[in-house]
């Protein structure tokens, strides 16, 4: 033992004795060489630090962490936070965070499996099976199987409710069964391309909605505080002490959500009344996004540093012809040149401050120019004059006023060119409208603009038809089912067919396209369709608008893409993140999402 205590301190003791003598050698050399070591030495620590942080750059990636706090803020308050009763802004986008269906669309439009893990479809297209994730959960912990899809689409259906879904229209006819806890079938008449769609509703909880009576349906505490398997649950929600409506929701991630736990850890939505408080809101950075951004306000928004998130819609406005009302929009060359004579592009610079584009056709994705509504290539003046034209070629000539009128040669009837334009009360549509009844009165009509309260248009004119010609839009949806707009079927209420439209080809063009399941072979029967219906020109197909987003800079993995409507911006809304650290690339697997 001496003798290893003895090797011990005599090893101590030589480290120093080392340390000095090649001090000493160094010091010894002369000292130009002395200069060379240490600019040797120098090189190589700094290189190495380069080395390094080349090989971090190189091996190590940024991935999203769990955590952070993000605030949006919303117009309007939600009465109605259910999937299928859904009725404002605010309800859709509270139903989108907290419900969640068989399917959901990514940034792109693909649809993709959500509570489902699967589902096929039967060669002759009228079976589809899906099959649950096992193990799901709602937000109450209670476990999610095929009889809450079941009972959601038999709610759906259902007569007695005080208020009718809208979706009721899209599961009318279908035969649902539940073989066991995980899978649903569905069995549909005939073939329908579009009835994907369909399974992306959110899904209620039997076992909460089974005990609330249908006149109660619309009036439950579930509605202002739903229990969901969306990304988010309710954490809470501070509600007005006068009318009890939620003033803002504190929302947090859902652990168990179907396709993956949440990023951002916790979501605040704050309501408000109009869009100038919401704007100011946003200012103030009391909120930290906001989706109702005006288009007149984008512009100085982003000069002013926020981000602003831009995807096309499938939306469109267009001037809808009313034949029944109004015989003069029989004559096609009336409308031939009433569509030519309105500058499309003028209303989009002008009401959308460019957010936009113009558009030819019901389906802007198939549009291609046509020469007979606006050629780009000629200015407002030459499309005017060209449309005169077209008038004055088919007998109709300006009187003292400048009015074009037609005389029959028969019963020498006079038929001036007068009519209305019916609108609902909303900003936009009114400035476009003033636009359009500007274009029309230089080409030579009187034209006269009747604006409606929005909460009566539906009752007093769209219903009963009760319009000249109408400005209106319509949504085209992810997989474009026109059937609704234009099969002569649809002519009369609740039917949108607006422009009483009449064609047998396209009525068998439309059919077709809703039994094709093969994409390619739908966009040719679909083009044909559009051919077809441009030719009569039985509308002005003006323009299709921007979505535009307010989003945060600390917010990453926002991706607008394909949206049918302003809710479904929160689509992958799990795969946001504020929080974010740098690991090896080998770990970057640890963040991948199940399929």
């Amino acid at each position: 033992m001496e003798e290893l205590l003895s090797q011990s301190t005599e090893s101590h003791k030589s480290a120093p004795r080392t340390t000095c003598s090649l001090l000493h050698a160094l010091l010894s050399l002369p000292i130009t060489l002395r200069r060379v070591l240490l600019l040797a030495a120098v090189v190589f620590v700094v290189s190495s630090f380069v080395l390094l942080a080349r090989l971090n750059d190189r091996f190590l990636v940024e991935v999203p962490r769990h955590g952070g706090t993000l605030a949006e803020g919303i117009i309007g308050r939600p009465r109605f936070i259910n999937p299928i009763i859904a009725k404002s802004d605010a309800d859709r986008d509270m139903s989108q965070l907290i419900y969640s269906g068989l399917l959901s669309a990514t940034e792109d439009g693909t649809l993709v499996p959500d509570l489902a893990s699967n589902y096929s479809i039967s060669p002759d297209g009228l079976t589809y099976t899906f099959t649950l994730r096992p193990e799901l959960l709602w937000h109450d912990g209670e476990p999610i199987t095929s009889a809450d899809i079941a009972f959601t689409i038999d709610k759906v259906r259902d007569q007695g409710l005080v208020i009718k879904s809208p979706r009721r229209a899209s599961w009318e006819g279908v035969e649902v069964e539940t073989p066991d806890p995980l899978t649903v079938i569905f069995h549909i008449k005939q073939p329908y391309a579009p009835f994907l769609e369909s399974t992306t509703m959110g899904i209620l909880p039997k076992h909460i909605w089974q005990n609330v009576p249908n006149d109660e349906f619309d009036v439950t505490y579930y509605n202002i505080k739903p229990i969901g398997s969306g990304p988010f649950r309710v954490k809470s929600v501070m509600q007005d002490k006068d009318n009890g409506l939620p003033q803002y929701y504190d929302l947090v991630a859902w652990k168990q959500y179907a396709k993956g736990e949440p990023f951002i850890e916790d979501l605040r939505i704050v309501f408000f009344g109009n869009n100038k408080d919401l704007t100011q809101a946003y200012a103030d950075h009391v909120i930290d996004q906001m989706h109702t951004v005006e288009p007149s306000l984008a512009g100085s928004l982003e000069a002013a540093g926020a981000q602003i998130e831009r995807a096309p819609l499938p939306r469109i406005f267009a001037l809808y012809f009313n034949q029944n009302k109004a015989p003069i929009f029989a004559d096609k060359t009336v409308r031939k040149a009433l569509a030519l004579s309105v500058d499309k592009e003028k209303i989009v610079t002008d009401v959308l401050f460019g957010y936009g584009r113009t558009i030819d056709s019901p389906l802007p994705f198939l549009d291609t120019p046509d020469e007979n509504t606006n050629d780009a290539a000629i200015t407002p003046l030459e499309r005017i004059t060209k449309a005169r034209d077209l008038l004055e070629s088919n007998g109709w000539a300006p009187n003292a006023l400048g009015i074009y009128q037609k005389t029959d040669k028969k019963t020498k009837t006079v038929t001036t060119l007068d009519f209305s334009i019916a609108i609902p009360d909303v900003p936009e549509l009114k400035q476009a409208g003033e636009l359009v009844k500007a274009d029309w009165e230089k080409l030579g009509a009187r034209v006269t603009l009747r604006v409606f309260e929005s909460s009566s248009f539906t009752t007093e004119v769209l219903s009963p038809r009760k319009y000249d010609v109408l400005l209106y839009g319509q949504i085209i949806g992810r997989t474009p089912d026109p059937f609704a707009y234009w099969h002569s079927s649809q002519r009369n209420a609740p039917g949108l067919n607006i422009a009483f439209y009449a064609n047998k080809k396209v009525d068998t063009l439309l059919e077709n396209a809703r039994k094709e399941r093969d994409s390619e072979k739908r966009n040719t029967i679909l083009s044909q369709f559009v051919t077809e219906l441009t030719s009569d020109v039985p509308a002005v197909f003006i323009y299709s608008p921007d979505f535009l987003y307010a989003t945060s800079n600390k917010v990453r993995g926002i991706h607008a893409g394909l949206i049918t409507m302003e809710s479904e911006r929160f689509l992958g809304i799990e795969n946001w993140y504020i929080e974010s650290e740098r690991v090896w690339k080998w770990f970057e697997g640890d963040t991948v999402r199940p399929n």
